[in-house]
């Protein structure tokens, strides 16, 4: 049975809210005005916060009009416009593909691509990866030292890619480490950026 592209995405969306904003614990509002107010409390400013929402969405769209299974295997997350890929992919020319769609959204100014390509991961390792972004998510808010708002994590294949941004490179030390001493981790990747980075205003 073929399903409507416009209420599949609709209820993928509904499904996926969570991860897209950004969001690290129950309660979670969405929508633009939710958006806004995270963002208050963040480095980037609200209509940076709106506009990565936007530039996710619009990414997620374009996927599922290429592919249903391109849309579901591929993590979006964007940062002032800097985007993460991450997931798991079949083939090599899928993980070309979900780069080239992400740069036809206006707004996008850099692609990280850590999408990889082997065969989709079990559900041991799903939940494995869901424990480890938890754990963080809550070491993060736990630590008094840390901004915990301003950083966003994704896990695959044991692997915690971070993004967002950094008020300073202490503050960036302790989140990696923490990161680097959750059981199971194995390699931490940050393409978090500095509050005073120079690429924030380019």
């Amino acid at each position: 049975m073929t399903v409507p592209r416009r209420p599949l995405i609709a209820v993928s969306f509904a499904l996926l809210a969570p991860l897209l904003l950004g969001a690290c614990g129950p309660g979670v509002l969405v929508g633009a005005g939710a958006t806004a107010g995270i963002a208050v409390a963040q480095e980037r400013s609200v209509g940076a916060a709106i506009d990565d929402t936007s530039i996710k969405l619009q990414i997620k769209d374009r996927m599922l009009e290429k592919s249903s299974d391109l849309f579901l295997r591929v993590g979006v997350d964007s940062v002032e416009g800097r985007v993460l890929l991450t997931g798991t992919v079949p083939k090599p020319e899928d993980r070309v593909e979900a780069g080239r769609i992400t740069w036809t959204v206006g707004g996008v100014k850099e692609v990280y691509n850590e999408l990889e390509v082997r065969d989709r991961s079990g559900v041991t390792d799903y939940f494995r990866d869901v424990r480890i972004s938890n754990e963080l998510r809550f070491r993060l808010l736990a630590d008094r030292n840390v901004y915990a708002v301003n950083y966003n994590v994704e896990t695959v294949n044991s692997a915690i890619f971070l993004t967002g941004i950094a008020r300073d490179q202490a503050e960036l030390d302790r989140v990696t480490g923490h990161a680097r001493a959750i059981s199971g981790v194995q390699r931490v990747v940050s393409y978090v950026v500095l509050r005073d980075d120079t690429r924030r205003t380019s």
